[in-house]
C-alpha cells in the first residue's frame, strides 16, 4: 500500500463485492476519511444468476457493507458514458470482426476516467480500488510505478495498463500484496455481509443469453449479414451467420463439418468472411497494436526486449517491442502465439512492472 497522509479523503469504488468492500474496510482501519462510492449504470438483469458489479443488487451489496462499516456512500449514474465508451464499442467491435475487451475500456474511460474526475472535482484526494495490483514510487526513475500483485492468480494488471500515468500518483490498490484468501480473512474480519459472496463472472452488462443476443437486441436485424466460410485454399466450406458471432479460435457452433476439427483464423469484414482451417492456422509470429498507452516516460526509442501478454488467461512470452513513427508498435514473439485476437489488448512488462500496452490490430505470420 502506499504511504500517504491518512487524514487525507479517500473515495473507495465499491462494486458490491467482498474485495472492493474489504478495500474500504482496511482504509478506514488505517485512519483515512473515507466514503464509498458506486457507479450506476441502469443495467438490469433480473432473471440473472450472475453476481453483477453494476446493477441493483451490486448496489444494494455495496450500500450494506458501508453500512457495517460506517462510513458514508454515494451513487454515481455514469450510464451515459458506460453506453458511450463501453457497449457501443463493445458492439461496433463484434459487427467489425474484432472481440473487444470492455473490462479495458470500462478501466479507461469510467473507473479512472469519469468515477477518477468526479471524485477528485468533489475533494477526493484518492481513489482506492479492489484490484489486484500494486502502485509504488520508483526513486530512481522518480516517478509512480504500476506493478503486478503479488497474487500471481489475481494479478489484475492486464486490464489496467490503459490508466494515464498522470493519476498513478492518487490512485490506491490496498490489494496489492495480498492473496484472496487473505481478503475473505479481512472480510470477515470486519464483519461484512458480502464476506463469502462469489466473484462476479463474464461481462456485467450481458445477460444470461451471452452477447450475441445482447448486440442483436441493440442493433438492427440488417446488419449481421450471413456470408462465406473459406478455407486457408479460398474455398467455400460453408455459410456463416454473421461476423459478430466469431472469434479468432473458435471451434464449437460452426455449423460446418469438414471431417476434421476446424477453428476460426481470421475474420475480414469487408468481404463478410470468416476463414476456417487447422490448429496451425492459428500461430502467428507477431502482432500490430495500436491505440497504445505507456506508463513510462522513457519510450523506448529502439527494439527493446519485453515480455508481452496477448490476453488475460495467457502467459507472459518473450518478444521484442518495436514503436513505429505512425503511432503503431510491432510486437515479435520469440516463439509463435496461438490465438493472437484483434480487438483485445497486448500488454507489456518488464520484470514485474507494466511498461504499457494497446489493442491488438492484426497477427503476422513473419
Amino acid at each position: 500500500m502506499n504511504v500517504h497522509n491518512k487524514k487525507k479523503k479517500v473515495y473507495v469504488g465499491m462494486s458490491g463485492g467482498v474485495d472492493s468492500s474489504v478495500v474500504a474496510g482496511m482504509m478506514k482501519e488505517a485512519g483515512y476519511d473515507v466514503v464509498g462510492v458506486t457507479m450506476c449504470f441502469n443495467i438490469s438483469h433480473p432473471k440473472s444468476k450472475k453476481p453483477s458489479c453494476c446493477g441493483a443488487d451490486g448496489i444494494q451489496d455495496a450500500k450494506r457493507a458501508a453500512y457495517t462499516l460506517g462510513i458514508a456512500h454515494y451513487v454515481f449514474n455514469f450510464a451515459k458514458e458506460i453506453d458511450q465508451h463501453v457497449i457501443a464499442n463493445f458492439t461496433s467491435e463484434y459487427l467489425s470482426g474484432r472481440t473487444p475487451n470492455p473490462c479495458v475500456q470500462c478501466n479507461r474511460y469510467l473507473k479512472f476516467g469519469a468515477l477518477f474526475d468526479r471524485i477528485r472535482e468533489i475533494g477526493g484526494d484518492y481513489l482506492a480500488t479492489g484490484h489486484y495490483a500494486r502502485i509504488e514510487y520508483d526513486k530512481a526513475s522518480q516517478r509512480f510505478e504500476l506493478k503486478k500483485g503479488k497474487d500471481t492468480l489475481k494479478d489484475q494488471t492486464y486490464f489496467l495498463y490503459s490508466v494515464k500515468k498522470k493519476i498513478l500518483p492518487f490512485v490506491l490498490f490496498p490489494l496489492g500484496n495480498l492473496t484472496k484468501q487473505q481478503v475473505r480473512i479481512l472480510a470477515r474480519k470486519y464483519k461484512l455481509p458480502n464476506a463469502e459472496k462469489p466473484a462476479s463472472q463474464d461481462i456485467c452488462f450481458v445477460p444470461d443469453g451471452g452477447y450475441q443476443k445482447f448486440i442483436e437486441d441493440r442493433i438492427e436485424q440488417k446488419m449481421i449479414v450471413p456470408g462465406p466460410f473459406k478455407d486457408s485454399g479460398g474455398n467455400i466450406v460453408g455459410q456463416h451467420k454473421g461476423i459478430a458471432r466469431y472469434t479468432i479460435g473458435q471451434r464449437d457452433k460452426l455449423g460446418i463439418a469438414l471431417g476434421r476439427p476446424v477453428y476460426v483464423y481470421r475474420i475480414d469484414k469487408a468481404a463478410n468472411t470468416v476463414y476456417v482451417g487447422d490448429v496451425s492456422n492459428l500461430y502467428a509470429r507477431s502482432l500490430i497494436a495500436g491505440q497504445l498507452n505507456f506508463l513510462t516516460d522513457n519510450l523506448p526509442r529502439n527494439t527493446i526486449s519485453i515480455k508481452a501478454k496477448i490476453r488475460y488467461n495467457h502467459p507472459e512470452v518473450k518478444a521484442r517491442l518495436t514503436l513505429h513513427e505512425d503511432g503503431h508498435a510491432l510486437v515479435e514473439f520469440k516463439e509463435p502465439q496461438k490465438s493472437i485476437t484483434p480487438g483485445q489488448s497486448v500488454v507489456f512488462y518488464q520484470d514485474d512492472v507494466v511498461l504499457g500496452g494497446g489493442v491488438i490490430k492484426e497477427a503476422a505470420k513473419i
